[in-house]
């Protein structure tokens, strides 16, 4: 099976994006060295699809459909390029795709979070954030791009549960839901960027607490 992908190339990196996977994305100092990590993502990212009640490519062929030209916060290490398509408007059964996908990337965080240690392993320069923190830095980054969807949320103590599924319901429901007016992130850029950040923090957290994610 052919799997759509899209190539984001700042100055210091490549992004390579899979178009209709949310969170399916990675980078690398080229366009080559992007698309082999995507590949080699595939397998850890399936479990993700599964949980959202959808059938991933054992083996997809990746193609890339289109390049975009990346910006600073591509080369800071975050897709951050919009493709004109995705300011299409969504069917209901899209949109409730891309909710099922960011909500099972969700699960896979909290999953992680639940196996790991408060204290992680630093990394070669002592550096890296522990369990809470890493916690902490997903959900405040959530609030930003919640800004992106026309939201405004206070803030979020990550380890209370009850008040950060609040706050991801109402994330939920600006993804399900056609904005009277277009926002400064569409819909499926949103999911995109949040699906990625909380895998690349979930993958993180496994990586280094030793266990699977």
């Amino acid at each position: 099976m052919t799997e759509a992908v899209y190539l984001e190339s700042g100055a210091k990196r490549v992004f390579a994006c899979a178009v209709d996977w949310p969170g399916w994305a990675r980078c690398g100092r080229d366009a080559d060295a992007a698309i082999e990590a995507l590949r080699a993502a595939g397998p850890r990212y399936a479990p993700i699809a599964a949980a959202a009640g959808l059938s991933f490519p054992k083996d997809p062929q990746l193609e890339v459909v289109e390049r975009l030209t990346g910006n600073a916060t591509t080369d800071f290490g975050a897709p951050g390029a919009i493709r004109k398509a995705d300011a299409e408007r969504l069917t209901g059964a899209q949109a409730k795709r891309l909710v099922a996908v960011v909500e099972a990337s969700w699960a896979a965080l909290d999953r992680a979070a639940a196996k790991a240690p408060e204290v992680l392993p630093k990394g070669p320069r002592g550096g890296g954030r522990d369990r809470s923190e890493v916690l902490a830095h997903v959900i405040e980054a959530e609030r930003m791009y919640a800004r992106g969807l026309g939201l405004r949320a206070a803030a979020v103590d990550p380890l209370d549960r009850a008040a950060a599924a609040a706050f991801r319901r109402m994330l939920s429901a600006a993804l399900l839901t056609e904005p009277d007016e277009p926002t400064r992130w569409p819909r499926r850029f949103a999911a995109r960027r949040i699906a990625w950040h909380v895998l690349d923090h979930a993958w993180e957290i496994a990586d280094r607490a030793g266990s699977s994610a």
